[in-house]
């Protein structure tokens, strides 16, 4: 069993470990002749544009972990590179505007976080090669053909939800006969998720109730309301939910009843519990996959996309559980891949 204590000063400084990384402090990092062609034969930097739909915990640890696996790979910001974050915060309209000033500005590669900007990114893909990460599901997005041959100048990483095995485990913690699934039916990712859902209650005899939310500042009521008709709630890997787990958090502590998220970041923003990856990984495959592109190892249509969905992790939150009044099981206690949250 594995604890994480102190989160928000963790987060933090992973945080600014990430940026220093993106902005090359790193004195340490090799710059042999391999690295070297990170930059272009001119010996001009290399452009490299990265989009995350909003600024929350799960998608900044991606970013972060991209950032400072990139530097590894000898990509040095103010060097042989130039590094541009940005966050739409939570707008379409807005990821669309920072897309195009990324073509206008001659990005060699944009890394898009999260369907949406995927999306918005991949309206210039003809012209500059796209990375994505944390696409749920890549195809029903309309990003790639298949995960193997995506047919397009686009590849990526993939959070695909194990649905089935994060409701058994959910399940498994406590009893539910009515769960609520709350979400943005604008995130592609989310509505993907529900038909898996509905699929599961259905199998199970277990009542969905939806709950939908346009921005994150209907969070909290949407919360309030939806613990008020079910057992439990569940939120997929939503980016509009995860910018207002908080809200969501206190909603389920108020109403004495468990939160199931989709990201081991919702649990640390205060959900109960999930099933899933460790979101470092997609950002540092991500950063492998936009090295191979950049270098000319590889166009992105040659690149399969990288579907994490094995090695998975109990992620339970010990605070939320005193705070509802549930005990962890001992079997989840004592299980080497359980990482309790405090």
């Amino acid at each position: 069993m594995k604890f994480k204590k102190l989160l928000s000063a963790i987060t933090a400084s992973a945080l600014c470990l990430g940026m220093l990384a993106g902005c090359g402090n790193a004195a340490d990092s090799s710059s042999d002749s391999s690295e070297a062609s990170a930059a272009s034969a001119d010996g001009e930097k290399v452009k490299i544009g990265v989009i995350q739909i909003v600024e929350h915990q799960s998608l900044n640890t991606i970013r972060d972990a991209f950032t400072a696996q990139m530097n590894e790979l000898g990509y040095i910001d103010g060097e042989n590179a130039e590094f541009e974050f940005q966050s739409a915060q939570g707008e379409v309209s807005t990821a669309n505007s920072i897309i195009q000033s990324f073509e206008s500005d001659g990005k060699d590669i944009i890394v898009a976080i999260a369907t949406p900007t995927a999306q918005a990114a991949a309206t210039v893909s003809d012209e500059i090669p796209v990375v994505f990460s944390a696409v749920t599901d890549p195809v029903g997005a309309g990003l790639v053909d298949s995960l193997e041959s995506t047919g397009k100048n686009i590849t990526g990483t993939s959070d695909a939800l194990q649905i089935d095995l994060i409701l058994d485990f959910a399940s498994s913690m406590t009893p539910i006969n009515t769960l609520g699934y709350l979400y943005n039916p604008g995130e592609a990712n989310s509505v993907s998720c529900l038909e898996e859902v509905k699929a599961y209650c259905d199998a199970h005899g277990i009542t969905l109730v939806e709950k939908t939310v346009t921005n994150s500042s209907e969070v909290q009521q949407a919360a309030q309301v939806m613990f008020e008709e079910v057992d439990a709630g569940f939120s997929p890997n939503d980016n509009t939910i995860a910018a207002a787990m908080a809200a969501v958090s206190e909603a389920a502590k108020e109403a004495k009843k468990p939160m199931y998220v989709g990201a081991d970041s919702m649990v640390m923003d205060g959900g109960f519990a999930t099933l899933g990856i460790d979101y470092t990984d997609l950002g540092k495959e991500t950063a492998n996959m936009a090295d191979q592109i950049l270098k000319g190892e590889k166009t992105a249509s040659e690149i399969p996309v990288k579907v994490f969905d094995s090695d998975l992790y109990q992620y339970v939150n010990k605070t939320t559980a005193e705070a509802i009044g549930v005990t962890i099981p001992d079997d989840v206690l004592n299980d080497e891949r359980t990482v309790i949250v405090e």
